[in-house]
C-alpha cells in the first residue's frame, strides 16, 4: 500500500522500518521540526526524520499541521492509501483525518482505554500496572477515543524501566502495524462506518478510562516519605529522570536503578536484593526504621540501602551532577556515603 507515515521520536522508528521491510511504499514522512539538542544546542532532526532521509523518503516538518493548509494540501497530493501515526506529537485536524481513503491509524502504547493521551508508558509503570500493550486504533477527532482493530498485551516486570519497556512496545507496534495493513486494505474504501464494520473493530468503553497527563518538574522529585514500592516505580517509570537531593544541597543525582526491599516481592528481585530484603524488609506489625531518606546500610558492590516510610529501597545506580552514571561500588565511592547520611533534605 501507499502509506504516509507520521512519527517523531526513536519509539516510532521500528514501525517505519517494519512497514518498509514489509514492502509497503512510504510516499512521505511527517515529523516534528528540527529542534536544538545537546550541549552545543545544534539543530537536530528527529529520529524518524533522520531515518526517513537515510531511506530516501520525502520528509515534511510542519510546525502546527492544523494551521498549515498549504502543507495539508501537499500531503493530500501524495495520494496515500492510508496514514499511519506513531508518536507524532501533534493532533491531526479533521481536514487531515479525512484525506486517506483507507483511514488514519495510530499505533498507541497502551491497552485502550487505559492511558489515553501522552506518556502511557511512564504512567503504566508509575501506577504499577501488571501489564500493558499496544493497540492499533482508528483515529478520530477525540484524543485516543477511536475503535481498536488489533491489540496485544505485554506483562510488566518489577525491575523494568521506561526505556526497556518502550523498546519492547516499539517493536510490537511495528509488528502489529504490519499485521493490520492487509486487513485495512482488504476492507477497502468507502464510508467510514461501513469500513469499520467490515473490519470488526472493538469500540472503546469509557469504563476503566484513564488519562495520562503531562508530567511536571515536581513529578520527578523523589519524596522519601513515600513507600519503597512507590519510589521504585518513580525511578523506573521516569527513567532516567527521578531526582533526589543530598544533605541539603540542590538535586545531586538522577536515580537510575532501584529495588524495593520488600520480602513478599523477593522472587521478583535480583539475588543480591533478595538477600537484603530478608535482612531489611519488614514483616507484619514491624515499623520502619530511621527517618525516611536515611542511609541505613552500605552494601558493597551493590549500592545504598535507604529508608522510606515502609521497607527500605536499594539504590543500585545513579548519575551524580557533572558525572556519568555509576553503580555499585563506584557509586558508593563517588558519593563517599556513610550510614546515617540523608537524602531528600533541604
Amino acid at each position: 500500500m501507499r502509506i504516509l507515515f507520521w512519527g517523531t521520536p526513536a519509539y516510532a522508528v521500528p514501525s517505519l522500518n517494519a512497514l518498509v521491510e514489509a514492502g509497503h511504499q512510504i510516499v512521505g514522512v511527517v515529523s516534528q521540526p528540527d529542534r536544538r539538542r545537546g550541549r552545543g544546542k545544534d539543530l537536530m532532526p528527529s529520529p524518524v526524520k533522520a531515518r526517513a532521509l537515510e531511506l530516501g523518503i520525502p520528509v515534511f516538518t510542519p510546525e502546527r499541521i492544523r494551521k498549515e493548509p498549504a502543507c495539508q494540501h501537499q500531503l493530500a497530493e501524495l495520494g496515500a492509501d492510508v496514514y499511519v501515526v506513531v508518536a507524532f506529537g501533534q493532533i491531526l485536524p479533521p481536514e487531515v483525518l479525512e484525506q486517506p481513503p483507507l483511514g488514519c491509524w495510530n499505533g498507541h502504547g497502551s491497552l485502550l482505554p487505559r492511558w489515553r493521551g501522552a506518556g502511557p508508558i511512564q504512567w503504566s509503570l508509575l501506577e504499577g500496572d501488571p501489564e500493558t500493550g499496544v493497540g492499533i486504533m482508528a483515529m478520530e477527532a477525540g484524543l485516543d477515543t477511536g475503535p481498536v482493530l488489533l491489540e496485544k498485551r505485554l506483562s510488566i516486570g518489577l525491575l523494568e524501566n521506561a526505556r526497556t519497556l518502550a523498546d519492547r512496545l516499539a517493536l510490537l507496534t511495528g509488528d502489529l502495524l504490519v499485521e493490520a495493513m492487509p486487513r485495512i486494505e482488504a476492507a477497502g474504501p468507502g464510508p467510514e462506518a461501513a469500513r469499520l464494520e467490515r473490519l470488526k473493530v472493538r469500540w472503546q468503553s469509557e469504563e476503566g478510562m484513564t488519562y495520562a497527563r503531562m508530567l511536571s518538574k515536581e513529578d520527578f522529585q523523589i519524596d522519601w516519605d513515600h513507600s519503597a514500592l512507590a519510589i521504585h516505580r518513580k525511578v523506573m517509570g521516569l527513567y532516567p529522570g527521578a531526582t533526589t537531593s543530598w544533605a541539603g544541597k540542590r538535586p545531586w543525582a538522577k536515580a537510575l536503578d532501584s529495588e524495593p526491599l520488600v520480602k513478599r516481592l523477593s522472587e521478583q528481585l535480583s539475588p543480591e536484593a533478595a538477600k537484603l530484603a530478608e535482612q531489611w524488609g519488614l514483616g507484619p506489625g514491624e515499623n520502619a526504621s530511621g527517618t525516611p531518606g536515611t542511609v541505613l546500610a552500605i552494601a558493597p558492590e551493590v549500592g545504598l540501602v535507604v529508608s522510606t516510610s515502609g521497607c527500605p529501597l536499594l539504590i543500585r545506580e545513579a548519575q551524580l551532577e557533572g558525572k556519568g552514571p555509576s553503580a555499585g561500588q563506584q557509586l558508593i565511592q563517588q558519593l563517599a556515603a556513610q550510614v546515617g547520611d540523608r537524602l531528600g533534605t533541604t
